[in-house]
């Protein structure tokens, strides 16, 4: 017989809620803990996501403003990119950070890190196919799904006969590309689109919708696909990718519908970007008896627990704002009403905050209800919204493209949401939701003093600049 290794905690997935948990259950809790992890520590957060993005966006934004230094009285002589040394900068920053959670996770007593890929047997089995050869079986009373999300790859016929890249492989790319051509006008989409731009591509976006981002309110949408193009991107709205096939020189062939009929796109490479898929496919979820949605996403409660008793789901896995924050959340919520007894931290998912920041240049910083959604729901609506060309430390930084809006509620003058499209957007944005985290009403924001000069005091503005209410 096959021999188990009983445990009092098993979490799959070593991510942004598995790596404190695991710590967090074997520490503060006292529990046996074993991690399962079949890639890298850290999830995709420190491995593919927010660590060597956000990484690239710096050195591209250097970048620009070296281009740009000549505006601002200073001679910077001729600007080169060196594409390997961004990368390499890249993998230093991401491998202390893997490699600080992995030691902090072998330095936890009572926490095995067990490296291998994990599927269910039973609803408190699992058999681990081992990375290094062999097979584990484990065992726990509670389960701890974190296994993440993955890009998806769209029925674009002939995209299995192209060089097609995704946001990860995208990232190891050693040579500026010619002209990149990106399908999908997310978050993902448009932070690579102007990364690679201000590296020196050209490039150009493909996007089904008839706005970028298209969860934001249209204003906010027609701004960011306004300074792409003064970016020099070029922005394709109502657009279809149709087929790809590669061409005689190693570069990528793409048909699409446009609003004013097919054409066919020339590019030096492809990155898809149209959305993401869950991690559960291997995790053989029917042998717990999980339930999950069409696109297998787990379905959880408020206290992110499955339909089966003792199996929880935390991060992009489960569906909903995939975000390292509110994969982070979901551990606190676990450890409240699992660790604490209901006590000292977030105990559900109803309700809660899910700010948000798209590192494009200038930033859109995002909490609370779009100015669409906050009428929808029925609220009495007045807009604020100000442009960064008003705000003197954008002007004195010259940087005034964007603007801010916040979302009020006009009989409460409760803010129910802003959107900060503008410099140092999300470290605004922070401000508006602690308001609204205190239910501050925006008067007391109006009247309220702010150093000289910083970007924060032209909130004092922000809510003298009332739009009048549509007819």
């Amino acid at each position: 017989m096959t021999s188990t290794d009983e445990y009092e905690g098993i979490v799959v997935g070593a991510g942004q809620a598995g790596v404190p948990l695991s710590v967090c259950l074997a520490t503060e809790g006292g529990l046996r803990t074993a991690l399962i992890e079949r890639a890298h520590v850290g999830g995709t957060c420190i491995n593919e996501g927010c660590t060597p993005t956000k990484t690239m966006v710096a050195s591209a934004r250097v970048a620009y403003m070296a281009r740009r230094a000549a505006h601002y009285g200073v001679e910077a002589g001729t600007i080169a990119v060196n594409l390997q040394r961004v990368r390499q900068r890249k993998r230093e920053i991401v491998e202390s950070w893997r490699q600080g959670s992995r030691r902090r996770i072998e330095q936890t007593k009572g926490l095995d890190l067990v490296m291998g890929e994990a599927r269910f047997t039973g609803p408190n089995s699992i058999e681990v196919r081992l990375n290094d050869g062999g097979l584990r079986h484990l065992s726990a009373g509670m389960i701890f799904i974190n296994t993440g999300n993955r890009p998806a790859k769209p029925s674009i016929p002939g995209l299995d006969r192209v060089p097609a890249l995704d946001s990860s492989s995208i990232m190891e790319l050693d040579t500026v590309p010619e002209h990149l051509l990106i399908v999908g006008g997310g978050y993902i989409g448009l932070e690579f689109g102007q990364m690679f731009r201000r590296f020196g591509s050209a490039v150009t976006v493909v996007q089904r919708a008839g706005q970028l981002l298209s969860r934001e309110d249209a204003d906010i949408a027609e701004e960011v696909a306004k300074i792409l193009r003064e970016d020099g991107v070029e922005v394709l709205l109502d657009s279809q990718a149709l087929r790809a096939e590669p061409d005689a020189y190693g570069g990528v062939r793409l048909a699409v519908r446009t609003a004013s009929g097919e054409r066919t796109l020339f590019g030096s490479h492809l990155l898809v970007a149209a959305g993401r898929v869950p991690n559960t496919d291997h995790l053989d979820l029917a042998a717990a008896g999980v339930e999950a949605d069409e696109r297998g996403y787990i379905q959880v409660n408020d206290r992110l627990e499955t339909n089966v008793s003792g199996i929880y789901a935390l991060g992009d896995v489960k569906g909903g704002p995939a975000f390292t924050h509110i994969s982070y959340d979901d551990f606190r919520i676990i450890r409240t009403n699992l660790v604490r007894g209901g006590h000292g931290g977030p105990t559900g998912i109803t309700g809660r905050f899910v700010p948000y920041t798209v590192f494009t240049d200038p930033q859109l910083g995002r909490v609370g209800l779009t100015e669409r959604e906050a009428r929808e729901r029925g609220h009495n609506v007045r807009v604020a919204k100000m442009p960064m060309s008003h705000v003197a430390r954008a002007i004195e930084m010259d940087e005034t493209r964007g603007f801010m809006k916040a979302v009020v509620d006009a009989d409460t003058d409760q803010i129910l949401g802003c959107a900060i499209l503008g410099v140092e957007g999300g470290e605004i944005m922070a401000i508006l939701q602690m308001a609204m985290r205190g239910r501050v009403p925006c008067k007391t924001i109006q009247d309220d003093i702010f150093s000289h000069p910083t970007l924060s005091e032209a909130l004092n503005n922000l809510f003298l600049a009332w739009e009048e209410a549509p007819t």
